[in-house]
């Protein structure tokens, strides 16, 4: 079988409210503009800006948001038939605060998490180099326990799987499930990408960045790339490569949010490429310093190599 999909995204496609002025609560926030958003559907779109071809797996409402979201991906050449119009709920949506550092946020969840297991084919599948996700998508059912199914299908297969541990728990109250599933998920060899704030949230205590690619490694990752904002990242694998990259030096013009789905693109793109290990997490750090630098989406087109 043709492997002539790069990646298969699945998880939330949702609209992100973005404050206009820099504001660290949304309380504070007065005025809002309209993205596509949710992190696997950021993902394939710079996948796609990368030059990669990704196919997204998703859930909108059959409604005038939907098919803004739609829109927004085909622009960019996005393959979107993998994403469902649901007449039974309306589009899901998330309030941000623009800021330099973690956002603040409510999610008002609807149609994103009705994802079936049909809907992620075999067919698609086999064609596929990577399989990604998220922990907000992980977050709720149907979509859990499709994703899961697919993910074992997916390895079978001889697919590669990815995930941002982008753990929350206003999105997962349930600690010990999302544990399980975390580590359930991390066992089936995946790349994982984590960022400082997101292991505070699922260790629940003040952990160093060693300690937590180890713990995670332990679960069964093949890799872990830690992100750590300003001081840069590191990347640890199972078989012993530790790997420490600074930051990029750039002039913050937008706002953090999308930052780690842009580096995460940049890595997995490199790694596409048969790129080292070091090569990836330099092209993940570039690509994160680019969408910094701006103020709204990243170009249609980018080419870290120039």
């Amino acid at each position: 079988m043709q492997k002539d999909i790069d990646i298969i995204v699945v998880g939330e496609l949702l609209v992100d409210l973005i404050g206009h002025e820099f504001r660290d609560e949304i309380f504070r926030t007065h005025s809002f503009r309209r993205f596509q958003g949710g992190s696997p559907a950021n993902l394939g779109a710079n996948m796609q800006r990368l030059t990669k071809k990704a196919h997204l797996i998703a859930s909108v409402g059959k409604d005038g948001m939907g098919e803004y979201l739609i829109h927004e991906l085909d622009k960019l050449g996005l393959d979107t038939r993998g994403v469902k119009e649901r007449s039974e709920y309306p589009t899901s949506l998330v309030l941000l605060s623009r800021t330099h550092g973690t956002p603040d946020f409510i999610a008002y969840r609807e149609a994103d998490h009705y994802i079936f297991s049909q809907d992620i084919g075999n067919d698609v599948l086999e064609r596929s180099r990577l399989y990604h996700t998220t922990c907000f998508a992980l977050s709720r059912q149907p979509s859990q326990r499709s994703i899961l199914e697919g993910a074992r299908r997916a390895l079978e297969l001889g697919v590669q799987l990815s995930i941002d541990l982008n753990y929350a728990p206003t999105i997962w109250p349930d600690h010990i499930e999302a544990l399980h599933v975390i580590q359930s998920y991390c066992n089936l060899s995946a790349f994982v990408k984590v960022s400082q704030d997101d292991c505070q949230r699922i260790f629940r205590r003040e952990i160093s960045p060693e300690s937590a690619c180890q713990t995670i490694l332990d679960w069964g990752a093949k890799i872990v790339c830690f992100t750590m904002g300003k001081k840069g990242s590191m990347l640890w694998t199972d078989d012993g490569k530790k790997i420490s990259i600074p930051a990029e030096e750039v002039k913050v013009l937008g706002d953090a949010t999308g930052a780690g789905d842009a580096y995460w693109a940049g890595f997995l793109s490199a790694w596409l490429d048969g790129e080292s290990w070091k090569v990836c997490v330099a092209k993940a750090s570039k690509m994160a310093a680019l969408k910094l630098s701006l103020d709204g989406p990243l170009p249609e087109k980018v080419y870290l190599d120039g």
